[in-house]
């Protein structure tokens, strides 16, 4: 396998190579699949990624750290993180609270309610040609328990996200994912969401290959489905180890689509980026929530773990 997923598909994980394998890539096409291949192809949107401007853009009160809140509460995190899975956030319910947790290169920004999406848009030359939205499951500690991959539009969400395209990826040819809570973006990737990526349907990815290539979107998305992504976290602090034929028996039961160890032994675990609730051990791609959730729990008997140092 590549390193880093290729020159083809830069910075692919180790354990999503599955998904990239196999499909062929033209002579100086790159096809951007973490943030920061995002912010070296594409310098004059590498703005997109300061929170900051993400907040201005939309009217949402913000300020970096030393500039205080005219109200709280608020949700605290780095102004620029390209390794994602919500690291180091936090919520500020005071200003005693604000001052003993200030924090360079930190940005506060009004709490925000309500459903926490992500959506992904195939882009040509500033026109969308392709929406998919997943919500997730929140839990403690900036952790997903579930995301739904939905099936259906949200043609109320797609107009709000649609301005938003029009004013700020003028001309821009590719996949974004962006993040918002309530309908308010918070966070915009130059790039696709890989996660589940296998539950778009057969055709999707060599569709975004075209896409980068040629600049044109040809995926007709028949037979779309709802999918389920699962996730199991373990504590902080341990190594995990699992063996590769108990993942390979669990791949093949029905309704599995396919399931990802998420970490690389070659890498120091605490060197990973992982929410603070938790670490993520692995991950279920499924058409059926209920089976995703049981293997889920047969993975999770089936990991070994041992402190870090002992």
């Amino acid at each position: 396998m590549p390193p880093g997923g290729g020159p083809r598909f830069p910075g692919v994980d180790v354990w999503r190579w599955q998904y990239f394998e196999g499909v062929p890539v033209p002579r100086a096409t790159v096809v951007p699949v973490d943030d920061p291949t995002g912010w070296r192809l594409y310098p004059a949107h590498r703005h997109l990624y300061d929170k900051l401007f993400i907040c201005a853009s939309q009217g949402v009160p913000a300020g970096p750290h030393g500039v205080p809140p005219h109200r709280y509460p608020v949700f605290s995190k780095p102004l620029m993180n390209l390794h994602g899975m919500g690291a180091d956030g936090y919520v500020v319910r005071s200003a005693s609270e604000m001052k003993v947790r200030f924090t360079p290169g930190h940005l506060w920004m009004r709490l925000l309610h309500g459903r926490h999406m992500s959506t992904d848009v195939a882009l040509a030359r500033g026109r969308p040609v392709w929406w998919r939205h997943t919500v997730g499951r929140r839990l403690e500690g900036g952790r997903f328990d579930y995301w739904t991959v939905m099936a259906g539009r949200l043609p109320a969400l797609e107009r709000r996200l649609g301005a938003w395209i029009r004013r700020h990826l003028y001309g821009f040819t590719g996949v974004v994912n962006l993040e918002t809570i309530g309908g308010i973006i918070i966070e915009c990737h130059l790039r696709m969401a890989e996660q589940w990526l296998d539950l778009n349907g057969s055709g999707w990815l060599e569709s975004v290959v075209d896409l980068y290539a040629h600049g044109r979107w040809w995926f007709r998305d028949a037979g779309r489905r709802t999918g389920y992504s699962v996730a199991l976290f373990g504590p902080h602090g341990r190594r995990y180890t699992i063996e590769p034929a108990d993942v390979e028996a669990l791949r093949s039961v029905a309704g599995i689509s396919s399931i990802q160890i998420t970490f690389d032994e070659a890498i120091p675990l605490e060197q990973h980026a992982m929410p603070p609730g938790g670490f993520r051990i692995a991950i279920i791609n499924c058409w059926d929530l209920r089976d995703g959730l049981l293997v889920r729990a047969a993975l999770r008997r089936l990991f070994r773990s041992m402190p870090l140092r002992g």
